[in-house]
């Protein structure tokens, strides 16, 4: 049997590539809407990818199953768990096979079993895979999906919060608790093979580490070893991170189908009088993915920086809606990564990349400042003066400055402000605030600073906290 995973550092997601060597088949299970590298190694290793699995219906990031379905002819191993709402709609256009509770399918021969594993979603399924062909009667283990991760188990409560589908988390959490008992029955050798690393919004503590074993979650992950259902629901309910605005969009993209790829190079724009053409159009935004420390000095009016890291699909995911096309600022090399980034969230409208250089050449610009600590907590107790904390929730409750206003980064573009004053704006590290300083220069606000640091600095520096 050939094994190998690939990691989406943008999503903190896994994908894997399973193979029977014997027959040259191969499947992937939950695939990338960009799946070259997978295909290539495929390729490499003498085998073809014949089928794609899903664990359920992504709702954070663009799945890749009918792209395979269409450019390799791949037949869909999907659920078909959860009752009418949750089943994919798309499957009459491909080869897909609906899957129950019980139910096995060989990859050549290698043998997956599905559970049913309801919780994160209703139709979550995950597969328990048997290398027949390599003479194994045991299970070696189970792809567990958004179901369990390593140290923690999926949250319950996206339907509802990104979805908006009322009175589905506490249900949902309900049934991850039977789900969980399902789980500890398992034999204690199988690998734990997740859907996630640490950095998804898919559970609240997720580990780092990329695979684990059904005894070392018993041992170790709090769901595991909590057998009071209410204190169950309670605990797996408290403390969820804030459910990105676009994951209602990719749980109806999934479940749809997403767009096929393949619609040709976009397009590089050569004049600084073409870029101010499209940039013009009050529907465009104008997206600088330079570096914050770069983008500060030198910003085209009316631009939104969002750094191209780790953080930049979230956050573009936050920011962007869906009916808004893109006109991106991007360093030369860079186009093809910030452009599959984000289509892999299916942020496809995307009018034109321009170099930073021709963009500003011809274009106003806006500036801002990064304030020490000590400068930030003397300016921000003068008149006129709005403090905002864009940190998430959980850091809000865990300590804050005080008279500092709560105002979420993924909120900021439609939050209402008091247009009358100067604002400093803070996150944790100073990466967030900078998005948001950006943010509110586009928004026309003139006199904007952030602070350099975060709340990491002030509170290193020993000024006041209120907890």
């Amino acid at each position: 049997m050939f094994f190998q995973s690939f990691f989406d550092e943008h999503l903190a997601q896994y994908a894997y590539l399973v193979g029977c060597q014997r027959t040259g088949e191969a499947i992937v299970i939950d695939p990338p809407r960009h799946s070259e590298a997978i295909i290539s190694k495929a390729q490499k290793e003498g085998l073809k990818i014949t089928a794609a699995a899903e664990t359920h219906i992504h709702a954070d990031f663009t799945s890749g199953a009918r792209q395979l379905a269409h450019d390799l002819g791949a037949t869909l191993y999907l659920s078909d768990e959860g009752g009418d709402d949750w089943r994919y709609t798309y499957t009459d256009a491909v080869d897909a096979v609906l899957l129950k509770d019980g139910d096995t399918f060989s990859i050549g021969n290698i043998e997956f079993a599905v559970l049913h594993t309801p919780g994160h979603t209703p139709e979550s399924i995950s597969y328990i895979l048997t290398d027949k062909g390599g003479g194994a009667n045991e299970p070696m283990g189970i792809f567990t999906g958004d179901f369990v991760f390593v140290g923690d188990v999926g949250r319950p409560d996206l339907l509802e919060k990104a979805a908006g589908i009322a009175d589905t988390a506490e249900q949902g959490a309900r049934q991850m608790f039977r789900s969980v008992k399902s789980f500890k029955a398992l034999p204690d050798h199988l690998i734990v093979w997740p859907g996630h690393g640490a950095g998804s919004a898919c559970g609240k503590s997720l580990g780092a580490v990329p695979l684990s074993t059904v005894g070392y979650e018993k041992q170790m992950n709090w769901a595991m070893k909590e057998d009071d259902e209410e204190a169950f629901v309670r605990r797996l309910l408290d403390g969820q991170p804030e459910a990105p605005s676009y994951f209602a969009m990719m749980k109806k993209v999934n479940k749809e189908g997403p767009e096929l790829l393949g619609g040709g190079p976009v397009p590089l724009l050569e004049s600084p009088e073409r870029f101010n053409e499209l940039r013009a159009d009050e529907q465009t935004v104008v997206l600088d993915t330079r570096p914050a420390q770069i983008a500060e000095k030198a910003l085209v009016k009316g631009s939104i920086n969002i750094p191209f890291n780790k953080s930049f699909t979230n956050w573009a995911g936050w920011l962007i809606r869906y009916d808004e096309p893109l006109v991106l600022i991007a360093e030369e090399g860079k186009e093809d990564s910030v452009r599959k980034a984000l289509e892999s969230i299916h942020l496809d409208h995307i009018k034109a990349f321009v170099r930073p250089e021709t963009a500003l050449s011809g274009s106003e610009t806006d500036t801002y400042v990064a304030l020490s600590p000590d400068d930030f907590v003397r300016e921000g107790k003068e008149d006129g003066v709005y403090v905002l904390d864009v940190r998430n929730d959980s850091e809000w409750a865990s300590g804050r400055m005080p008279g500092a206003a709560h105002h979420f980064l993924g909120h900021l573009r439609t939050e209402q402000l008091p247009v009358d004053r100067r604002l400093l704006v803070h996150c944790q590290s100073g990466a967030r605030s900078a998005i948001a300083a950006s943010i509110l220069k586009a928004r026309g606000f003139s006199d904007v600073e952030h602070l350099a640091g975060g709340f990491n600095a002030y509170e290193r520096a020993g000024h006041a906290i209120v907890k």
